[in-house]
């Protein structure tokens, strides 16, 4: 009787170390790195003040002349004013708007296009595999910069052309990466178990495989939205981008010309502005990378 009880309270303490999900594992370390923590705070906020100006809460009037023109950053003209009297604060809190906006859109078009076509080329092999391998190295072997600018005059000016230019070149890196892990996993046993219970080819991708290659799909989004963040700001500044309102680009093109008459204030507002969400986002995306990774599972 007392050898059960000892049993008893050994097998207690086993139940509790039971192995931990990766995504268990993941939460827990980004929620013990104080860095990751306040990235993802400074992205929640980015993102709740670009709700509230999608809505008209805030910077809804951002078009309406507050004060003298080039205004210094005072009490009542907190960043100062542009020439035409317009708030720079209401214009940098609607750009972040459009920030987020092209972020996530672009992130999200991205992936689409590259999940799917990394996972057919990984899974299916054989001609698919090389034509879609022809295509995405084809597509990257041209410089970033020339392939956008190139889409963007053939779609025109506009958010949308923003959304769709940048969406259609920022899909080869993470095509690439899940071609490879498709290879890896297609031959696996969970996956054979699947196909011998009679699952499809798209069912054994789709659900089977592609959820255990998740995880690098989240860090390559929150990789994507930022660079997308930085390429809005370089297509507008270059006249090419976002049109009747105001966006971090267009606030660093007007104020290149404003630098001459020492008017500083708007190419502060718009760099400190993007600078910060930026540093936020590649800091996640690092922790993310760090939790996610498998190889790393387990490990303090």
């Amino acid at each position: 009787m007392e050898q059960v009880e000892t049993m008893q309270a050994v097998a207690i303490p086993v139940e509790k170390h039971k192995s931990k999900s990766l995504w268990q594992h993941a939460f827990e370390s980004l929620m013990r790195d104080r860095y990751a923590v306040v990235s993802m705070s400074v992205i929640a906020i980015y993102a709740f003040i670009a709700l509230l100006t999608a809505f008209g809460f805030i910077a809804a009037d951002w078009a309406k002349e507050v004060g003298p023109s080039y205004a210094a950053p005072s009490w009542d003209y907190i960043f100062g004013t542009d020439i035409f009297g317009r708030s720079v604060l209401a214009k940098t809190l609607k750009g972040a708007e459009v920030a987020i906006s092209v972020g996530l859109v672009t992130a999200i078009i991205a992936v689409i296009i590259g999940v799917f076509l990394g996972a057919i080329a990984g899974y299916f092999g054989g001609k698919i595999d090389e034509c879609i391998v022809w295509f995405y190295t084809t597509f990257s072997s041209i410089p970033y910069i020339m392939l956008l600018v190139a889409i963007s005059f053939i779609l025109g000016k506009g958010l949308i052309a923003v959304y769709l230019a940048l969406g259609f070149t920022s899909w080869e890196n993470l095509c690439r990466i899940i071609r490879a892990e498709v290879m890896r996993h297609k031959d696996r046993e969970y996956v054979q178990a699947a196909k011998a219970l009679g699952g499809g080819d798209m069912r054994r991708l789709f659900k089977h495989i592609i959820p255990n290659v998740l995880h690098l799909v989240i860090i390559n989004f929150s990789l994507t939205f930022q660079t997308a963040i930085k390429s809005e700001v370089i297509l507008s500044y270059l006249g090419l981008g976002v049109q009747g309102r105001p966006s971090w680009g267009t606030m660093i093109d007007d104020a290149k010309l404003e630098l001459a008459r020492g008017v500083w204030w708007q190419l502060a507002a718009a760099t400190a502005a993007m600078f910060v969400v930026v540093l936020a986002f590649n800091i996640l995306g690092d922790a993310l990378r760090d939790a996610l990774d498998p190889k790393l599972k387990g490990k303090s």
